[in-house]
């Protein structure tokens, strides 16, 4: 053992008396947070000027800038902040830019900016309610407030997560121990069977992970067939649930996805909700990005059936609008939610009569202030306010389905949300691999350009171009360059079925 033992002599007294090395004092701190502040400002009003993607590949130049940096020698803060942001500048898909039509990830607003910089200066634990209660009950009111939204009980209960996979993962765990009272002590062993569960087969394919993380394997998940508007078709469903029952397999769960990451489909959710409460399983909701329109009255209605589940999943860091990563797991069932996950240990403190530590009802036991970011911005925008911007990206949705339309381009997907997946008819017919690699090379020739983001995707195995309105910045022009850019790679582009250019 190496001797670590200080003598505590005078001189030492006098150095331990001081300010350590990391404590610069609030001055210093103040122009930290004011140049960081100022950087932030500068880029969310620049990011509109530059490409919204890297050209070209730049792990290279990465590797060699960082190189630079041995952390053996201290740097000035303004100069290293200063760098730093010239490399996430260059470096970054910029999803808060406004033709970044991508995969859910969404411009944060300043609220939800300003409410992670309050929950990492305050920095509350929020592993025992004794230590954080402002902030265990500010996140118990932003769930109670969802939850009616959503229909349920007002005895639901839930919590905040680092994002949609930790609280679909928190669903399997709670639906197992609904389902086998055997499964918090003993897990998997001894049950009566294998357990599988059911998910579209256009579902977050996080499930995958899950079912390997829970135990179950990857087998366990049972993706059901889709219908032509790429929702879960309910009938191959009861088929694929009669099977697993005649082969000794133990259903115990099955998923509605509200609003897939590919096509943004939503399951018939009321109808899941009955087949499932017919069939003895846990209904879960996977609404991760869908479920933020329980904010608006008019749109609220496509989640039709949601108030009937066993549990939710809502991610605010994609359709709310709040920064990386703040997910949502919501359940009406408190005592498997308790089973599921309490534990008591000497070096906790003691909780509070009638409240539960978050720790004893979550997968995290030490985390951050995930909520405060959603309570800051729905506090001070209110719900009205995000109910119109959930509409206007919705318009917007519209809007860039006509426009391309409109352009000869060919919609594939059926939802009113505003994903929209588009082919080129020539391009669609030439053939699975072929339009794959030609719709593919647009997607790359519009991220190239600088322009805007778009991305290739698969829609039941049909290639497609697909964009999805993200950012509250998006306006009608955006709309307009994005079809532009559209068009534009098209006509670069060769024909699928020979060399001439189109």
């Amino acid at each position: 053992m190496p001797d670590v033992a200080f003598q505590a002599d005078g001189s030492a007294l006098s150095r331990l008396d001081r300010r350590g090395p990391l404590d610069v004092g609030a001055e210093e701190g103040a122009r930290l947070l004011a140049a960081a502040s100022s950087l932030l400002v500068e880029h969310a009003e620049k990011v509109v000027d530059g490409p919204v993607a890297p050209r070209e590949p730049a792990d290279g130049h990465i590797r060699d800038w960082l190189a630079g940096y041995d952390f053996r020698t201290a740097r000035p803060a303004a100069e290293v902040l200063s760098e730093v942001m010239a490399g996430l500048r260059n470096w970054t898909v910029h999803t808060t830019h406004p033709r970044y039509f991508g995969l859910f990830n969404p411009t944060p607003t300043w609220w939800g900016v300003a409410g992670e910089l309050l929950a990492a200066g305050v920095n509350p634990q929020l592993a025992a309610h004794s230590h954080a209660p402002a902030a265990v009950e500010m996140e118990r009111h932003v769930l109670r407030f969802l939850g009616a939204r959503l229909g349920m009980p007002v005895t639901a209960e839930g919590s905040f997560t680092v994002g949609g996979a930790e609280a679909n993962l928190t669903a399997v765990i709670v639906a197992l121990t609904r389902r086998f009272t055997s499964y918090p002590d003993t897990g998997l062993v001894g049950l009566p069977g294998r357990p599988v569960f059911y998910a579209s087969a256009e579902s977050h394919l996080a499930w995958l992970k899950i079912a390997h993380l829970a135990g179950l394997g990857r087998q366990a998940v049972r993706l059901v067939p889709v219908d032509a508007s790429h929702r879960m078709d309910l009938d191959q469903f009861c088929r694929l649930h009669d099977t697993d029952l005649a082969a000794g397999k133990v259903p115990f769960l099955v998923v509605g996805t509200a609003g897939t990451t590919g096509g943004g489909a939503l399951d018939p959710l009321a109808e899941l909700a009955d087949l499932a409460s017919e069939r003895g399983l846990h209904f879960h909701v996977d609404a991760a990005w869908g479920g933020a329109i329980a904010l608006s009255d008019r749109l609220r209605p496509l989640l039709a059936g949601v108030h009937a589940a066993d549990s939710v999943t809502v991610d605010a860091h994609k359709w709310l609008s709040a920064p990386m990563g703040a997910g949502m797991f919501l359940t009406p069932h408190v005592e498997a939610l308790v089973a599921s996950f309490r534990v008591a240990t000497a070096y906790m403190p003691a909780g509070a009569e009638g409240v539960a530590d978050p720790y004893t009802t979550s997968v995290q036991w030490s985390r951050r202030h995930i909520g405060l970011k959603v309570f800051l911005a729905l506090a001070a925008a209110g719900q009205p306010a995000f109910a119109e911007q959930l509409e206007r990206d919705v318009a917007l949705g519209v809007l860039l389905a006509r426009r391309l339309d409109e352009n000869g381009w060919h919609r594939i997907n059926d939802t009113p949300l505003p994903v929209v997946c588009v082919v080129d008819r020539e391009a669609d017919a030439s053939g699975q691999e072929a339009s794959r690699a030609w719709h593919t090379a647009v997607a790359d020739h519009v991220v190239r350009s600088g322009l805007a983001w778009v991305s290739p995707v698969l829609l039941d195995g049909r290639a497609a171009v697909r964009l999805c309105v993200t950012s509250h910045r998006t306006t009608a022009r955006d709309i307009e360059l994005v079809v532009a850019a559209l068009n534009t790679a098209r006509t670069a582009m060769t024909s699928p079925n020979d060399d001439t250019p189109r």
